[in-house]
């Protein structure tokens, strides 16, 4: 059986855009998403970043639900420690009454921002630490088991939110472990540690109320089209203006050719930033599919998000619906 295929929507502002169309186009990815047969969409918390509009991430997933039906749509993720777990838990209730049977909850524990931001949001320099507490309350808060006395999360919705940990370490696939929890592993981004933190996952997952049995749910990134030159092109597209964009917020001013950024990325210099996106899928559909189908058997994935970087909000839906007709999605065990 194919593995269930999701969407990480990073809610891209292009050059020359506004964030108005950037969450049109969300609206018609999820759309375009949810007559294919995807899962979930999900949007993750960026704060101070010019591009990328999905920070305000709680509201933004109730926009996307109102505009859909079926798909379920959530947060991949929110970053716990820039929140109170009671905050949170409110937000979530709320979507979760809104949109019932709809709504995901995905925990991470970076600041998803850099230093300076981090004070910006009050963010106690520490707040990482109290990370697997602060997952428990919030869980009590949504179960109406409440950690702290006297305090409940209004409204508290009558179906469940889901609750996954995102990692890209041992870390929280350990934490996911023990809580008995789905863990949604950042491989489109932070792939060194997918491997060994799968296997450190199933080897010491223990059931939870949750979930009876480990769920393994890896991001890749996807360009598909028509023919291969075409999705290569939008490939070095995409990653060029990656490039461009994190050279802007260091020292570096100026612009840069295409082949000035080619050449940075394959300089040791720019070998990081260029093995950030080493599972990447480019090309026809049946490429798509055998590329698809290898890295989710390579970890036992139950589950794929996958991310759609092409520059053009019509390339994006076009990768939507090819790669989802080339694995002829079915569905999964639920997670």
């Amino acid at each position: 059986m194919s593995p269930a295929l999701s969407i990480l929507d990073l809610a891209t502002i292009a050059r020359g855009r506004s964030a108005r169309e950037s969450f049109a186009h969300s609206v018609r990815l999820a759309q375009t998403a949810e007559r294919a047969g995807y899962r979930r969409v999900w949007y993750a918390e960026h704060h101070n970043m010019g591009s990328i509009a999905s920070s305000a991430t709680s509201v933004l997933i109730g926009h996307v639900a109102e505009h859909t039906e079926t798909i379920r749509v959530g947060a991949g993720g929110i970053m716990l420690p820039n929140h109170s777990p009671l905050v949170i838990a409110e937000q979530f209730g709320t979507l979760e009454t809104l949109f019932p049977g709809r709504i995901d909850l995905g925990l991470g524990r970076a600041p998803g921002s850099d230093r300076n931001t981090m004070y910006a949001l009050r963010r106690d320099p520490n707040s990482a630490d109290r990370f697997p507490q602060d997952v428990l309350e919030l869980q009590g808060y949504l179960s109406g088991e409440s950690r702290v006395a006297g305090v409940k999360a209004v409204p508290r919705a009558e179906g469940i939110v889901p609750l996954y940990i995102l990692g890209s370490s041992l870390f929280g696939a350990q934490l996911a472990a023990q809580f008995g929890l789905p863990y949604a592993f950042a491989s489109h981004f932070a792939p060194a540690a997918l491997h060994e933190a799968v296997a450190v996952y199933r080897a010491n997952f223990t059931p939870s109320e949750q979930l009876a049995q480990p769920y393994v749910m890896a991001a890749l990134n996807v360009f598909a089209a028509a023919d291969h030159e075409t999705a290569q092109d939008q490939r070095a597209a995409a990653y060029r203006d990656r490039a461009r964009r994190m050279i802007a917020r260091g020292p570096a001013h100026g612009e840069f050719t295409d082949a000035e950024i080619d050449a940075f990325l394959a300089s040791p210099n720019g070998s990081q930033l260029a093995d950030m996106t080493r599972y990447t899928a480019a090309g026809t559909p049946d490429e798509i599919r055998d590329y698809l189908t290898d890295f989710a058997q390579s970890i036992g994935a139950d589950e794929l998000i996958t991310a759609h970087h092409a520059i053009d909000i019509e390339d994006r839906i076009r990768s939507v619906e090819l790669t989802a007709a080339a694995l002829a999605t079915e569905p999964a065990a639920a997670g």
